[in-house]
């Protein structure tokens, strides 16, 4: 015989289970905290992707999400936000906690996108644009300790410029337990061929060759690089020094053999942006042996890498002689070079950016990162390493604090459909 009280016990059971089922078929509610949102601001070819979809492996493709709220930090001549916030019903605040409080007293959303790119920002003495994404994430993780509840993070490219701080974001993110996602559409876009490096493979060396010269540009090359390597037998453990070249002494390092002439010529070979004689009349060229590579690079610079378990790495940014992002390695025990290009996308569509925000969603609905942020947190700094070295007339710098370790996803991560 159900009683009085067993009825209650049982609707309020089944009242929960209502509440709770009615929670999950709601569309995740996103706060976008940016520098700036206008036509090709980072934050606005990723924001976008979660207000009208994207093209994802041959179909059109809408998060079940919502963009709630938006932060802009600098609204510039041609500013979207407004408009996106009229059409789309969201509304812009005044300040990071109000975006992800949505104006009132607590944490209200489910989900925080960082981009922290583009904008009117200072440079300091090593060239690095000073973007305030700590300072953002620092509000966000304010607002997490405040309101008793955390939401996953993805912060865009690097951490900061800053080893010290990207460190502190990394550091929050373990301590108050939420998801976080960082970095570049580099490791997630198309391959041309597409192939990954065997999990647990011994890479006797490694090269990555891009166009750059910059702050920005260094690190997408430099977050295609590690995304291979950090394959290789017995995970990542960090590493132990770097040296940034410039100019001449690029070929002279080349010339003693720190940068592999058949890897240089495996990595080019799969560029499909070669300069030169290619421009002019059409002939396809070997930019190595014909020797028009250090004609067409007039301001060359190397990274040079020194992994803590033996592995050494080069990065050439050669402007000039390609438009393109290629790596090239040597395994023990395989005969052939493996080498891809990291296949970028043109304007306005910009798709590579839909891979990266798919990556993005996928940790707003799991709650799982797809790959560690310690990734980047590695390239972070060694990016910044290799600004100092560069400063400090090119000296190469012992890195002890750049011991990051952590082992690569079983699954290749780069879009394969």
């Amino acid at each position: 015989m159900l009683t009085r009280r067993d009825f209650l016990q049982t609707t309020a059971l089944q009242t929960t289970a209502l509440v709770a089922a009615a929670a999950q078929s709601q569309p995740k509610r996103i706060a976008i905290i940016g520098t700036i949102y206008r036509l090709q601001s980072h934050a606005q070819h990723m924001g976008d992707r979660f207000l009208v979809g994207y093209p994802y492996a041959g179909m059109w493709h809408k998060p079940d999400m919502k963009v709630v709220s938006l932060y802009v930090d600098q609204k510039p001549e041609g500013d979207l936000s407004g408009e996106r916030a009229r059409e789309f019903g969201l509304q812009v605040y005044p300040t990071v906690a109000e975006a992800l409080r949505c104006g009132g007293k607590s944490l209200a959303v489910d989900a925080v996108l960082i981009i922290a790119e583009h904008g009117n920002y200072p440079r300091n003495e090593k060239g690095q644009i000073l973007y305030p994404r700590y300072e953002f994430f620092e509000q966000c993780v304010k607002v997490f300790e405040q309101d008793g509840r955390v939401v996953p993070v993805y912060n865009d490219k690097h951490l900061s410029y800053s080893f010290e701080k990207a460190k502190a974001m990394v550091d929050a993110s373990r301590r108050l337990h939420f998801p976080m996602l960082a970095g570049s559409s580099i490791p997630v876009t198309w391959r041309l061929p597409a192939i990954d490096l065997p999990l647990g493979c011994k890479i006797e060396e490694a090269l990555m060759v891009g166009e750059g010269g910059s702050d920005p540009m260094d690190f997408h090359a430099l977050e295609g690089l590690q995304c291979m390597v950090e394959r290789r037998h017995g995970g990542e453990t960090g590493v132990k020094a770097v040296q940034l070249l410039e100019g001449d002494a690029v070929w002279k390092a080349c010339d003693e053999g720190r940068c592999s002439k058949e890897l240089l010529t495996a990595a080019l070979s799969r560029s499909d942006t070669p300069l030169g004689l290619t421009v002019d009349d059409g002939r396809t060229q070997d930019l190595v042996a014909s020797g028009q590579l250090r004609k067409l690079a007039t301001k060359p610079a190397a990274y040079f890498i020194e992994y803590r378990d033996g592995l050494k790495a080069a990065m050439l940014m050669l402007d000039g002689a390609i438009k393109d992002f290629n790596f090239a390695a040597r395994l023990h025990g395989v005969t052939q070079i493996q080498s891809t290009q990291f296949l970028l996308t043109p304007d306005p569509n910009v798709t590579y950016s839909a891979c990266l925000m798919h990556k993005a969603e996928e940790m707003f609905e799991t709650g799982v990162a797809p790959y560690p942020v310690e990734r980047t947190l590695l390239v972070s700094g060694v990016l910044e390493s290799c600004l100092t070295s560069k400063v400090q007339e090119h000296k190469r710098l012992e890195t002890p604090h750049l011991a990051v370790a952590y082992q690569a996803p079983q699954k290749s991560q780069f879009a394969q459909a």
